[in-house]
């Protein structure tokens, strides 16, 4: 004789919570062409987020743009692009679109590290478009830039504090730079909810959008330019609200702009302001 026995519900199973953020990296190798005189790109390998795009060669340069292809950094997330220029080529990299890092599902950091390596008689541009700090956001970024000794760098880097009518990310970034192996420059900074100090007049004043113009270039018979205050081709003055900022000398034939504005379009101005002059030496 068999019993019949009442079914017991089953206690709920823990749905399945997949890991933190994603990993991603994106390749780029840049090579020189000792038959033409162009650059090839044997390796072009995005991954993830990080779509590259071949585009239009200028002049003996090649030219590469990264794609947005989803949103990221979000919280959690790792990304990383590498990007060599070997020996005598010329590289040009650009992005569509504004970087935009947003808060993830957990509270943890997202991370964005950039490295670049330029080989000797080489050029690299690297000039993306802004990173956007977003309200609850938090990203750990760096840049890493190896130059053999007669390598050239031209390193644009833009941080807006926030979107329109709202609050910034925390945004905490390390810039360092070597030339043959000796530091050139490491300088790190950090923004947002949980920075002592950096609204404050000593750092910010005020200022929503910061950034900075590094150009590397061997160039002994003009020299480097002098120290100037940008901003004052267009007689514009930090009370105008236009922002401010400074080009200055370094030691191994750089230069170095930094500046700050109120919005992206502004701080553009100063620093393409800046690339003028660093061009004229």
């Amino acid at each position: 004789m068999t019993l019949a026995l009442p079914k017991q519900a089953l206690p709920p199973q823990p749905t399945a919570v997949p890991a933190a953020g994603l990993r991603a990296t994106a390749r780029i190798v840049a090579r020189s062409d000792d038959g033409s005189g162009t650059t090839r790109l044997p390796v072009l390998d995005g991954d993830g987020p990080l779509a590259l795009r071949r585009i239009r060669a200028h002049g003996d340069q090649a030219r590469v743009c990264v794609v947005g292809a989803m949103s990221a950094p979000l919280g959690g997330d790792r990304l990383r692009i590498e990007a060599t220029a070997e020996a005598g080529s010329a590289l040009h990299i650009t992005a569509a679109a504004a970087t935009v890092a947003l808060p993830g599902r957990t509270g943890e950091p997202a991370t964005y590290d950039v490295h670049l390596t330029v080989g000797d008689g080489a050029r690299l541009d690297w000039l993306p478009e802004p990173l956007i700090s977003a309200a609850g956001s938090d990203l750990r970024m760096t840049t890493t830039v190896e130059l053999a000794p007669t390598a050239r760098l031209v390193l644009r880097e833009e941080q807006v504090l926030g979107r329109s009518g709202e609050q910034t990310g925390t945004l905490r970034s390390r810039l360092t730079v070597r030339r043959a192996g000796r530091t050139l420059l490491d300088q790190e900074t950090a923004y947002g909810p949980g920075v002592p100090g950096w609204d404050t007049p000593a750092v910010l004043g005020g200022h929503r959008a910061v950034g900075q113009l590094l150009v590397v270039d061997r160039q002994e018979e003009s020299g480097p330019p002098e120290v100037r205050l940008l901003g004052a081709e267009a007689g514009e003055r930090s009370a105008d609200g236009a922002g401010q900022g400074v080009l200055a000398p370094l030691a191994g034939d750089a230069v170095l702009a930094t500046a700050l504005a109120p919005d992206a379009l502004r701080l553009r101005r100063l620093l393409d302001e800046a690339a003028r002059g660093a061009a004229a030496g």
